[in-house]
């Protein structure tokens, strides 16, 4: 029986090799697993099954330098995470059986204590056992501070396994943004990362183990490894075990392609992954080191850490090529011919001449070459599905006359002191915009006070993310930029007691008014809560202004997931919480389902934002940060096919958040044991988000910000932006146009076959009300 596909040209950067201690490693790990109980008489496997796997092989690739005893360790662990993989299958993703897989989940993480003195419970199965012995023997050598990051990864690859389970027995498969966040947990690469620093000996220095360079790395590293296995193992999956969780099945859904152009889309993403692990390497590690100040040591722990995950990708290739597990006939494992000889050790690579394939170099070519400020013609925008009505505050217009009024007492609408090109906003642009109209969308039912606090907050965050762009972007003072983002904590203080320095400028200003008259009633956690989600809005303007220094367009899921932070999605959404008090326990925002929920509406919102700014942002701000272009220079296409692409995504988001409402979020009540009254509360805030993304949809129609004679006139932060001279030739792709066939090589060729923009049901942003054609 043939493959369903051939295997596409792999990215390759870097060479495998061999651990000279594999022999041992398979002598030793064939011992433990028949002492921990898992072959014969376990149901699961026999000897022959971890021969044939070998899982020693394994390790040995993706580690290839560790000592003999770390190979042997590290081993036992994958033969146990792989025997529980298929446990869990056997035992109750066959039968279906989620409240006994719950059952089974909930005692695992009791043999995992922080301190070895508490002992562990009594095993009850090979898993228990395998689990206690291998915690016993690795924790010792590693600090509180690892244990308790492996011991969260771990317990996110179990758990995430009834998430599996429910789709299963939802007969549902998941939409691609979901999938990706989804994988990370239950596809076990954040775990393999934590022990790639026990392997190395290079535990990642505390002070920088949460960072956004280490988080990129982690999931650039695990998403890799994920797509990669994907790959190889679509056949068993989808053909033997039922599985409806794997990228490529995911794909070929949501694109309605063949099995085979999906592959081709999955290797696509996996090298984009890839090629986002290298540009955060050399882009934001040495940055990194100087703000938090490493030493020489904890520089080369990084440093040591980056070389074991880059040895990872490599090895799990080279295993998957030689395992009897996966699909591997008629795949190309070495990647090319390699032409010098070569070099061993951290930093030689950089003098090895690699034959890189001509698809994943021209992808990486593609980003860095974008033509700004090109002709794109006003906004095209489809029919959005917006199963929620809106409603408006009856204080709108008293809102909207105090909220001008306050940007004006802030400074918002005059130049700052000593700043070039801050005078950005104008009291009849502020007016246009009418933050209002969205505040009281989102909120129909607030006070007249709630309302205009809500407004102002709207009015402060939009003010700074026009202010980045144009005060430190168009004169890349990337510096600049830093040191006034590093100054905005000062003004949120968990202490209302605090002092507070004297504001220097509106953005400052506007913050301090609005932190305190918002977080004095709120509880020091939840005050703690909500400057986080200012500080990391703000904090993601300097990556928008790091990628515009590049003038690199962005890796799709790096930009998704950074766009929900730049679009400000937590801010606002903490401002529905703050009513919640305390009635709810943290730990049920904190679940995959809740996340999933927010997640689904962030991502709807953010790209109902992107839709509608396509034309201000491409063509007159010159901008690299928008979902659509994200699409046209990941799949090569052009603006129709890739609005197709979005559009489907949206409505996908749209369908999951009404999924997760209906289905996921009932099964966590349960899972918490929550009471009726905090049942009710979750009820009321999933009905705020509904008000949260009709009310947002409804601004976007309604507001004088994105359509092309507001462009045009009038938005001194806009008009800046223009290039004097004529547009490059070429620069417009007519709205409506149908791609060149064959143009279409990667994710989302398949919208190119459903016909043209024009014709479909559809609005355009020229006039400002919603119609046909």
């Amino acid at each position: 029986m043939s493959q369903p596909f051939e295997l596409p040209d792999f990215y390759l950067p870097h060479p495998a090799r061999l651990n000279p201690h594999v022999e041992s490693a398979r002598t030793h790990t064939r011992t433990w697993a028949h002492r921990m109980g898992m072959l014969e008489g376990s149901g699961i496997w026999e000897e022959r099954d971890l021969e044939a796997h070998d899982y020693a092989l394994l390790c040995a690739y993706t580690h290839p330098d560790c000592s003999d005893a770390a190979l042997s360790l590290v081993t036992d662990w994958y033969v146990w995470v792989f025997f529980f993989d298929d446990h869990f299958l056997e035992t109750f993703k066959r039968s279906q059986d989620r409240a006994g897989g719950k059952r089974y989940l909930d005692r695992l993480p009791a043999f995992m204590p922080m301190d070895l003195a508490d002992g562990f419970p009594e095993p009850t199965n090979p898993v228990e056992a395998g689990l206690a012995d291998l915690w016993a023997r690795t924790v010792p050598e590693m600090s509180l501070d690892w244990r308790a990051r492996f011991a969260e990864s771990t317990e996110h690859l179990l758990n995430e396994s009834l998430w599996e389970l429910s789709n299963i027995n939802a007969g549902r498969v998941p939409n691609p943004v979901e999938y990706i966040e989804m994988r990370r947990k239950v596809g076990g690469a954040p775990w393999s990362a934590g022990l790639v620093e026990y392997a190395a000996q290079a535990e990642v220095p505390a002070s920088v183990a949460y960072s956004r360079p280490l988080r990129v790395l982690r999931d650039a590293f695990s998403d890799g490894v994920h797509l990669r296995n994907d790959l190889f193992s679509y056949e068993r999956e989808t053909q033997e075990e039922g599985e409806l969780s794997n990228g490529v099945l995911v794909l070929e859904t949501f694109l309605e392609c063949s099995t085979q152009e999906s592959a081709d889309s999955v290797n696509d993403l996996l090298t984009s992954r890839l090629h986002q692990f290298e540009n955060t390497v050399v882009t934001e590690l040495p940055p990194l080191f100087v703000e938090f100040g490493l030493d020489p040591a904890g520089c080369a722990a990084v440093m040591a850490y980056v070389k074991g995950l880059q040895d990872w990708q490599s090895g799990g290739h080279e295993w998957h090529m030689r395992s009897s597990r996966y699909m591997n006939g008629g795949a190309n494992s070495g990647g090319g011919t390699w032409t010098l000889p070569v070099p061993r050790g951290l930093g030689t690579s950089a003098a090895t001449v690699k034959p890189f394939t001509v698809r994943s170099e021209t992808a990486r070519r593609r980003s860095f070459t974008h033509v700004p400020f090109r002709r794109t013609g006003p906004s095209q925008l489809p029919e959005f599905e917006m199963p929620f009505k809106v409603g408006l505050s009856p204080y709108l217009d008293a809102s909207r006359r105090a909220t001008v009024d306050w940007g004006e007492a802030m400074g918002m609408l005059e130049p700052q002191p000593g700043v070039p090109l801050s005078d950005i906003w104008s009291r009849d642009a502020l007016a246009g915009y009418d933050f209002p109209l969205c505040a009281a969308g989102i909120h129909p039912d607030a006070t007249p006070e709630a309302l205009d606090l809500s407004s102002q907050w709207l009015t402060w965050g939009t003010y700074g993310d026009d202010y980045y762009p144009v005060v430190f972007g168009a004169t890349r003072d990337l510096v600049g930029a830093k040191l006034c983002t590093d100054r905005l904590p000062s003004f949120m203080p968990l202490d209302p007691a605090e002092p507070t320095p004297v504001p220097a400028n509106a953005l400052e200003r506007g913050l301090l008014d609005l932190w305190l008259r918002t977080s004095e009633p709120m509880t020091p956690s939840a005050r703690a809560t909500f400057r986080a989600t200012i500080t990391d809005m703000t904090g993601s303007w300097l990556w928008e202004l790091a990628n515009q220094a590049q003038h690199r367009i962005p890796d799709p899921v790096d930009y998704l997931e950074m766009r929900r932070m730049t679009f400000g999605s937590e801010l606002t959404m903490s401002l529905c919480r703050i009513g919640h008090g305390q009635s709810v326990p943290e730990e049920v925002y904190r679940s995959g389902p809740m996340r999933s929920l927010e997640n689904a509406a962030s991502d709807y919102a953010m790209l109902i934002n992107d839709v509608f700014s396509y034309q201000k942002e491409i063509e007159y701000e010159g901008e690299v940060h928008n979902g659509v272009l994200v699409v046209q220079n990941f799949f090569d296409c052009d603006y129709p096919t890739a609005l197709r692409v979005i559009d489907d995504l949206m409505k996908s988001r749209m369908r999951q958040f009404q999924h997760v409402a209906a289905h996921e979020l009932p099964v966590l009540y349960d899972d918490f044991d929550l009471d009726e009254e905090t049942r009710a509360v979750l009820r009321g805030y999933v009905a705020e988000l509904e008000n949260w993304l009709s009310g947002i949809l409804h601004w976007h129609r309604g507001c004088r910000r994105y359509r092309e004679e507001d462009l045009s006139h009038g938005n001194p932060a806009t008009t800046r932006h223009m290039p004097a001279g004529p547009l490059p030739p070429g620069a417009l792709t007519a709205p409506g146009t149908r791609a060149l066939p064959g143009a279409l090589t990667g994710l989302g060729t398949s919208a190119a076959r459903l016909g043209p923009l024009a014709g479909r049901p559809g609005t355009s942003v020229t006039t400002g009300a919603v119609h046909r054609g």
